[in-house]
C-alpha cells in the first residue's frame, strides 16, 4: 500500500506545480534599464538635497558671520579752545658710549644714575698692544729724525763744495736729493706717533657732556671691542643729558595754525597729579606728515630739579581756536589702535552695510564721555561697543539699542 501511494503522490506533485517560462532578453534589459533609472532618479535627489543643505549653511552663515553692533548719532558738544594731546619725553641729549680701542677694562668709575660733568672719566681699558706700537713708532720717528739730520749736513756741505767745483754737481743733486726724502720721513713717522697718541687716549673713557650715567653694560676684566654697532662691540655707557627735557607730539592739521614758536604750554604728569609744568614750543618740522596728518612740534621743559624722568608719557594742553563743532561719545566707543584714535562708524554700500573706522582727536574726557573735536559729523553713526576685532570694511549686522543682540543676526 505505501507503494503505491508514493508515484501518486509524485504524479499530482508534477500536475499542480507550474511551468516556469524562461526570461526573455527584451525583459531582462528593459528591467536592468527600470533600476539603473530609479538608482539614477534616486542619486540626483540626494545631490540636490545636499545642495540644498549647502546653501542654506551658506546663507546662515553668511547672515551670521557680520559682527552684531549697536549704533548712536554722536551728541552734538560745546565748542572748544582747548586740547589734550599725548607728548613722549625725551633727554635733551642722548648719547651711546662706545670704545675706540680693544683691550680689557681695568677699572669703572660711575655707576648708573650718577651724575657727571663733562669730561669725567668714566673708565680706563688696558691696550698693551697700543702702547708696544706707540712705541716703536717713537723709535722710528728717532731713526727718522737722525737720518733726517744727517742728510741736511751733507747736502749742505755738498752744497757749499760745488761752488769752488771741488765736488760733482751730480753727488750734490743726490744728497740734497737725499736730505728732502729723509725730511718726509720724518714727517711720516711724526704722522703716525701721532696716531698712535691719539688711539693710545682712547683707553680712557670720558663724559662727551653733563648728564646722568643711565646705563653700565661693562665690568673690570671685560674683554672689550672697539667700535659701535657691530656684532661683537657692546656699549660701554648709556649718557642722558636731562637739565633740560625734549617733548615731542603730534598735532593735528586742524588746529596746526594755533602753535608758534615760543608759545607757552602747559604739561601735566600722571606721577604728579594736579601739577602743572610749563614748557617752550622751541621748534616745528615745519611740514605735516602724509600718514598721519599730524605737525610734529617739540617742547622744551627746564628740568634742573629732575624732578622729571627721560622715557616718561606726557599730557599736552594747547590752546587754539574754537572748534566749529564737537560730538560727545560714550568711552566705549573710542578704539586705541597702533595708527591712533579711532572711532567705529557704519557706511551703507552696494554689498550691505560695513564697519568705518575714522581717526578722531579728543577734547575733554571725564572717564565715562570723550568730546570729539574733530573726525566725526552729525550724521554719523557711531558703534557704541566695538568689538576689539572690527576692521575697516567689514560687514556688521545693525541692530536697535533695545533689541536683543543675540537676535540681531538672524
Amino acid at each position: 500500500m505505501n507503494n503505491e501511494s508514493k508515484p501518486n503522490r509524485q504524479h499530482e506533485a508534477h500536475v499542480h506545480a507550474p511551468e516556469q517560462k524562461p526570461i526573455s532578453p527584451r525583459a531582462a534589459v528593459v528591467g536592468a534599464v527600470i533600476l539603473v533609472v530609479i538608482a539614477v532618479v534616486l542619486a540626483a535627489m540626494g545631490k540636490l538635497d545636499r545642495m540644498h543643505a549647502a546653501t542654506v549653511l551658506a546663507q546662515q552663515t553668511d547672515e551670521l558671520a557680520p559682527p552684531t553692533v549697536t549704533v548712536a548719532p554722536p551728541k552734538p558738544g560745546a565748542p572748544v579752545d582747548s586740547f589734550v594731546l599725548p607728548g613722549n619725553v625725551t633727554a635733551y641729549t642722548d648719547a651711546p658710549i662706545y670704545a675706540r680701542v680693544n683691550g680689557y677694562l681695568t677699572h669703572w668709575y660711575y655707576d648708573i644714575g650718577a651724575h657727571v660733568k663733562k669730561g669725567a672719566l668714566l673708565a680706563t681699558i688696558s691696550a698693551p698692544e697700543v702702547d708696544q706700537q706707540l712705541a716703536q713708532a717713537q723709535a722710528d720717528l728717532a731713526t727718522a729724525e737722525t737720518n733726517a739730520k744727517n742728510a741736511k749736513v751733507q747736502a749742505q756741505r755738498y752744497s757749499n763744495l760745488v761752488k769752488s767745483n771741488a765736488v760733482s754737481r751730480l753727488d750734490t743733486d743726490t744728497y740734497v736729493t737725499q736730505a728732502a726724502a729723509t725730511a718726509s720721513a720724518v714727517r711720516s713717522a711724526q704722522a703716525n706717533v701721532d696716531r698712535l697718541h691719539a688711539e693710545q687716549s682712547f683707553e680712557k673713557i670720558y663724559a662727551p657732556f653733563n648728564g646722568v650715567v643711565t646705563a653700565r653694560n661693562v665690568d673690570i676684566g671685560q674683554l672689550i671691542n672697539a667700535g659701535a654697532g657691530a656684532s661683537s662691540s657692546t656699549e660701554l655707557f648709556h649718557m642722558q643729558a636731562v637739565q633740560t627735557l625734549r617733548v615731542y607730539t603730534n598735532v593735528p592739521q586742524l588746529y596746526s595754525d594755533s602753535v608758534r614758536r615760543g608759545m607757552k604750554i602747559a604739561l601735566t604728569f600722571p606721577q604728579y597729579p594736579g601739577k602743572t609744568f610749563e614748557g617752550t614750543l622751541v621748534r616745528t618740522a615745519n611740514a605735516i606728515d602724509p600718514s598721519s596728518r599730524t605737525l610734529l612740534v617739540e617742547i622744551d621743559v627746564n628740568n634742573r630739579a629732575g624732578k622729571l624722568l627721560p622715557g616718561s608719557l606726557a599730557q599736552v594742553h594747547f590752546r587754539a581756536k574754537p572748534a566749529s563743532a564737537t560730538f560727545i561719545v560714550p568711552t566705549g566707543a573710542l578704539i586705541f589702535r597702533q595708527k591712533g584714535l579711532q572711532v567705529g562708524t557704519v557706511v551703507n554700500t552696494k554689498q550691505g552695510t560695513v564697519a568705518h573706522l575714522a581717526q578722531v582727536i579728543i577734547g575733554q574726557d571725564d572717564g565715562a564721555t570723550a568730546q570729539i573735536v574733530s573726525g566725526l559729523k552729525a550724521t554719523d553713526r557711531v558703534i557704541q561697543d566695538p568689538p576689539d576685532s572690527l576692521i575697516e570694511g567689514e560687514r556688521v549686522t545693525v541692530v536697535s539699542p533695545g533689541k536683543n543682540a543675540g537676535q540681531g543676526g538672524l
